[in-house]
């Protein structure tokens, strides 16, 4: 079974060598161009367009990534709430529709209550996922009710909601969801079909595809699983070792002004922090300060060496039955581009070997 690998892209170019987030920084139509093709040339399946409430809109910006590529899928970041599940339903129709059936939706609902502030959401962050729970149904309903319908909930009420345009894709654009706290699982686990993980050891990983896969069985639906990482390769294992190190004190000296010790919201990102209790290096080449630097925000746990050591250890999570991951680099351009040089063809090359093995037995 083939394993998705997904990239991401920003909207301009970063002003750090060492860079955490790729959301924001104004927009670079020429930037985004190149950016884009330089991941469909190394062979990423997807691209990830993530989401803030003060970058630029990504429904724009996965359009005008459609119109410079040629096969490349998109993973749109979509945050339910600030507008009418009604209007994004056609608005995702429509953009499927333009950009041949290469669209995905990943919903974040949102962890940190200032972004959230930003846009005029002042919910609770457990309101926040009892509407996105409603906000999905409503969407789904568009796409998929064979005629007009109603809705009454606690944040929507529709009369007589249908749309004349209908996705691409059947029944709809697959459905992606990040976010694991306790209220959050049982949403995603009911409503998407890919559930995105940030990297952690293999045994936590399993054991979190193991609660959810049962959560949602209980809604008659099964997951598959997206783990994101930030690979650190290098000619030698000691070369990327040094190149990590360079990149640590990078990512402290630009999170310095921030390092108050504030305890994040996110439970996402709290999870990584508290991984550095287990070590510095986990599983094989599991390296995990960088997350402690950053405070757990911007996927940040890295797998340090060689392209094969990297790929093997992604293929490790494969065997776990993850089916795809997201991996960008701190010098995201160039990485890559590196990466289609050695490490993806080394991840697809393990795959292969993996279910050509299962196959003949």
């Amino acid at each position: 079974m083939p394993l998705n690998i997904l990239g991401m892209i920003g909207v301009a170019p970063p002003t750090s060598a060492s860079t955490v987030h790729i959301v924001g920084g104004g927009l670079s139509p020429d930037y985004i161009k190149d950016f884009a093709q330089a991941h469909e040339a190394s062979g990423f399946d997807a691209v990830l367009i993530g989401h803030s409430s003060s970058s630029a809109d990504g429904f724009a910006v996965a359009q005008f990534v459609g119109q410079v590529t040629d096969e490349l899928k998109v993973l749109l970041a979509h945050r339910p709430g600030f507008a009418a599940p009604t209007q994004v339903a056609r608005r995702v129709a429509t953009l499927d529709r333009f950009m041949n059936g290469r669209l995905w939706l990943h919903i974040i609902t949102g962890g940190v209550d200032l972004d959230q502030q930003r846009d005029g959401d002042f919910l609770d962050h457990d309101e926040r996922y009892r509407r996105t729970d409603e906000y999905l149904e409503v969407l789904r309903k568009v796409w998929t009710a064979s005629g007009s319908f109603d809705h009454a909930g606690e944040f929507y009420q529709v009369r007589g909601g249908r749309s004349d345009v209908s996705c691409l894709q059947k029944p709809h654009v697959p459905l992606w969801f990040g976010g694991i706290s306790e209220a959050a699982k049982p949403v995603g686990s009911k409503h998407c079909g890919t559930y995105a993980l940030f990297g952690e050891p293999r045994q936590q990983v399993s054991e979190l595809m193991a609660e959810l896969s049962g959560l949602a069985a209980g809604f008659a639906n099964e997951l598959a699983f997206n783990l994101s990482f930030r690979p650190i390769i290098g000619r030698t294992e000691g070369e990327a070792w040094d190149k990590a190190d360079a990149i640590l004190a990078g990512v402290k000296e630009a999170q310095r002004p921030n390092a108050a010790g504030k305890v994040p919201e996110a439970e996402t990102a709290r999870r990584l922090i508290r991984l550095m209790a287990a070590g510095e290096v986990q599983d094989e080449c599991l390296w995990v300060p960088i997350a402690e630097a950053a405070q757990g925000s911007g996927n940040s746990t890295a797998l340090v060496g060689t392209p094969d050591q990297v790929a093997e250890a992604i293929a490790k999570y494969y065997d776990l039955g993850v089916r795809g991951v997201l991996i960008r680099g701190f010098d995201p351009f160039q990485d890559a581009i590196e990466f289609g040089e050695e490490l993806i063809p080394a991840i697809r090359d393990k795959v292969r070997q993996r279910d050509a093995a299962k196959s003949n037995q």
